[in-house]
């Protein structure tokens, strides 16, 4: 099994199946995958395996998580679906202390894998609260949001 097999679920049980509040900017969305970002699907009708082939291929290749700790892997795959790819780039180069200049590059992985997984696990994620906080749907969704950070450490201490 895969390393994004493993985590898939994860992320999955975060995202939840359909919804259509009008308060979330991405729109009508089924298992995280929004109508904003995916215009041509018939969102309500988007199975699970279709989701999780859209993950593979739209988010994990993107922030090349076959590369990356597998303490980390699922903590960058999160942010990605949750934020967007250039966001979790951006906050992966931050805590690794490299220019964020968004592209997954050799200097971007070797820091990466020279980090402290701890140090890179725990500055990742204060980057992901700190953008959850400047966002004005926070009132609205901020405590799920955190909810899902918190989530994330406790898995995150279970795979370091």
């Amino acid at each position: 099994m895969s390393q994004f097999d493993q985590i898939i679920d994860r992320v999955l049980a975060h995202e939840g199946g359909y919804v259509n509040d009008p308060r979330d900017p991405g729109g009508e969305t089924q298992w995280g995958i929004s109508k904003r970002s995916y215009p041509q699907l018939n969102i309500r009708a988007l199975t699970r395996p279709d989701a999780v082939a859209i993950y593979r291929r739209d988010f994990w290749q993107r922030v090349s998580g076959d590369q990356l700790p597998k303490a980390f892997a699922f903590q960058a795959l999160d942010a990605a679906v949750n934020h967007g790819i250039g966001n979790a780039v951006r906050w992966i180069q931050r805590a690794a202390g490299v220019a964020d200049d968004g592209i997954i590059g050799p200097r971007t992985m070797a820091a990466v894998a020279a980090a402290d997984p701890a140090d890179l696990l725990l500055l990742f994620n204060a980057e992901r609260l700190e953008f959850y906080a400047k966002l004005g749907t926070f009132d609205t969704f901020g405590r799920g949001w955190t909810r899902r950070v918190a989530g994330n450490l406790r898995y995150a201490a279970k795979d370091n």
